[in-house]
């Protein structure tokens, strides 16, 4: 039996399908759809030489890669590649021929310092070690029973704040971009990330298929959004995105406010499912989640190739 690698093919969609269903396999505590896989395909900035790519056995896709530059950052010379195998054919050289492919694209688009991120098991691990990278900061995977999770009560917002959704912006979702744009670059990760175009940051998020700005519960101080909750949804599950407070408004509870007022209504709409991620080092959000009944479910390292 041959492993070959090719570009996923995005117009036809049993691939997009079948690279979804290998994602769904490799990390069910995130969001896989075919129409979330061929979004982030088509919409990613094109300076971030972005390629989906599947590993293939006779016919069947069994591994899957998504890769390229980190273009919004100051740093030049980062990139990205997240390899990922059907638990059930693990061993037949998928991964190690995706990691190839990936290398030998990034590298010659300039790329300098590779980073991946590896689910915390020993093959895996040592996976990443036989392949050049050394492992920095860990995440987990939350999850909560929204079906039966006795969620904290709701309570009234602080004087002068007000809570909406992200619906509300619906006609101009510039003042979202500007909170998006602060809190992520307060964000904890090994790149720094700054974004200033808002052209690309509406392609790429605010229409985002997955994105449920009725479930994106937003906290408004004086007109403008201070703190949110952002709400992606598939069916019955519900996945939060990010959650944070601009800075001059930290302190008061309002990150914290904004997730349980979306999950109440996310819980109140028919899903059973929430899932996160925080870094482990990510102390406060760790314990509002913690607080929300969120239970850790896996863990992910981020390991680093540097080349040259």
């Amino acid at each position: 039996m041959t492993v070959l690698v090719r570009d996923l093919r995005p117009d036809d969609p049993a691939d997009v399908a079948a690279f979804a269903h290998v994602r769904h396999r490799a990390l069910p505590f995130i969001l896989w759809t075919p129409e979330g896989v061929v979004h982030r395909l088509v919409h990613t900035h094109p300076d971030a030489r972005s390629r989906s790519l599947v590993a293939e056995e006779d016919g069947e896709v069994i591994g899957t890669a998504q890769i390229g530059l980190v273009h919004d950052s100051p740093e030049p010379g980062q990139a990205f590649l997240n390899v990922y195998v059907d638990p059930q054919r693990l061993r037949h050289g998928a991964g190690g021929l995706l990691v190839r492919t990936a290398e030998e694209h990034l590298t010659g688009e300039g790329a300098t310092k590779l980073y991946s991120w590896v689910l915390d098991g020993p093959a895996n691990l040592a996976f990443a070690a036989r392949h050049g990278y050394e492992r920095r900061r860990a995440a987990y995977f939350l999850r909560l029973d929204l079906s039966n999770a006795a969620l904290p009560p709701l309570w009234s917002p602080p004087p002068g704040v007000e809570l909406c959704t992200a619906a509300h912006f619906a006609d101009d979702p510039r003042p979202m971009f500007e909170l998006d744009a602060e809190t992520v670059a307060d964000e904890p990760g090994d790149v720094d990330i700054e974004f200033t175009d808002y052209e690309t940051w509406l392609a790429e998020t605010w229409r985002h298929p997955l994105l449920n700005r009725e479930l994106t519960t937003v906290a408004v101080v004086d007109g403008r959004p201070a703190a949110f909750s952002v709400a992606y949804t598939d069916g019955t599950r519900y996945s939060t995105a990010m959650t944070g407070t601009v800075r001059a408004q930290r302190g008061r509870g309002l990150a914290k406010l904004a997730k349980t007022d979306s999950l109440h209504r996310a819980r109140a709409a028919g899903y059973t499912e929430a899932l996160t991620g925080n870094d482990t080092d990510n102390g406060p959000m760790l314990a509002i989640n913690k607080w929300l009944g969120y239970e850790i479910c896996a863990t992910e390292v981020c390991h680093v190739r540097e080349l040259g």
